[in-house]
């Protein structure tokens, strides 16, 4: 969390309910936001882990991609607003289901990341051509600026981080959501559909970045406090901060973007092949694509590793070393897992330095610890793959 002068920060739409809850204020992606409540991180981590966590994401960057010339032929129009972005990403845009959400990688020319983000389809009719995008806080003018650039004279970019983005994630969240939006609860894991809440529609997709089931919903300005309210008047929700949304991702083994990804490591480096979508590999149409095939062949010099650390957490910027303490690669993320009761950390490491069992060291305040590669997520994801209904 950078240093940045407080009158620089911009403040989301519900700044005030997080200081009246006493939230932590501090600087985070150019905004204030809460770095926890008074219960603390680690009571916070083990609430979302056991009820429904409440986190107010509105930092991120939310936007509709909408074509601007509609033919009225759904598929159609899908296929035209899915070739305004494909170019500039790894994914399978053109074959998403309506309804659909996918998670995948803006690239370089060179295969490294600038952006991880989601793009969705609608699935109400009369909104073919149009797009769902949620990039990262810290990158969003840079990727807004790529994909408007990208769309210029075929589509038109609509931002909507002017709202409130919560999310709502733990085992108990779909029981919330179904007492409030019912219809909401019957949405399976990466799908997502709009909702009449009141006298406005609530966006709200069934995914999240703590390896929980969960929501992300997106609300107007003017409805947002109303909603915040709503869900925290349900017993099993609590508010959560950016400290346990950390530790809870990194349970998860999911990367953070400026961390455990940037614009010199590509996707199969940090282990998100999954995202390459198979029409792309076999197409090879996509950004930095001679370098990534490479890489699916077997041509890598760094992988991302999980590791268990004993003792003190490896932090971001140590030294992972091997057993006979050469330098090997580097620590991107580490922490305590209130999970597990113990230090956690992910890193790059050569391939042969990466199995499950590979006994290793890092370097925590210039002594050297014993660690070990473990296979992610270091915590089971429970998404629900399926509806509840």
């Amino acid at each position: 969390m950078a240093d940045q002068a407080e009158a620089d920060l911009k403040t989301v739409v519900l700044n005030d309910k997080h200081i009246a809850l006493g939230g932590r204020m501090v600087p985070f992606s150019g905004y204030s936001l809460p770095v926890q409540y008074p219960a603390g991180i680690i009571a916070e981590h083990k609430w979302t882990r056991e009820h429904a966590g409440l986190f107010d994401v509105s930092h991120m960057g939310p936007s509709f991609l909408v074509l601007d010339q509609k033919s009225g032929d759904g598929e159609a129009d899908h296929a035209a607003v899915a070739a305004v972005v494909e170019p500039l990403i790894c994914g399978d845009i053109g074959g998403l289901k309506p309804g659909q959400v996918r998670y995948t990688l803006l690239l370089n020319d060179e295969g490294g990341t600038y952006d991880d983000l989601m793009i969705a389809r609608p699935a109400a009719e009369g909104w073919g051509g149009a797009l769902y995008i949620v990039v990262n806080a810290g990158t969003k003018e840079a990727d807004f600026q790529r994909i408007a650039a990208a769309a210029l004279g075929k589509a038109t970019l609509s931002r909507s981080d002017h709202c409130a983005l919560l999310a709502l994630q733990g085992p108990e969240a779909a029981a919330v959501v179904d007492a409030i939006v019912p219809a909401a609860a019957e949405l399976g894991f990466m799908h997502y559909a709009s909702f009449d809440w009141r006298d406005t529609k609530l966006v709200i997709s069934r995914s999240g970045y703590t390896g929980e089931d969960g929501f992300e919903i997106l609300v107007d300005p003017e409805h947002a406090a109303a909603l915040w309210d709503t869900l925290l008047a349900d017993a099993r929700v609590k508010p959560i901060g950016l400290g346990a949304r950390d530790s809870l991702r990194l349970e998860a083994g999911l990367p953070l973007y400026g961390h455990d990804l940037d614009e010199t490591i590509s996707p199969v480096e940090a282990g998100l092949n999954f995202a390459i979508s198979k029409r792309r590999r076999e197409a090879a149409d996509f950004p930095g694509a001679q370098r990534i095939l490479a890489e699916l062949g077997g041509v890598l010099e760094r992988v991302r590793v999980g590791l268990f650390v004993e003792g003190a957490p490896a932090r971001e910027g140590a030294p992972i070393l091997d057993q006979y303490g050469a330098e090997i690669g580097i620590v991107t993320s580490g922490g305590f897992a209130p999970t597990l009761s113990r230090a956690i950390a992910i890193g790059f490491v050569p391939p042969d330095h990466a199995a499950p069992g590979t006994k290793l060291q890092v370097m925590v305040r210039g002594k050297t610890q014993a660690a070990e590669a473990v296979a992610t997520p270091f915590v089971p994801h429970r998404y629900v793959r399926k509806a509840n209904k």
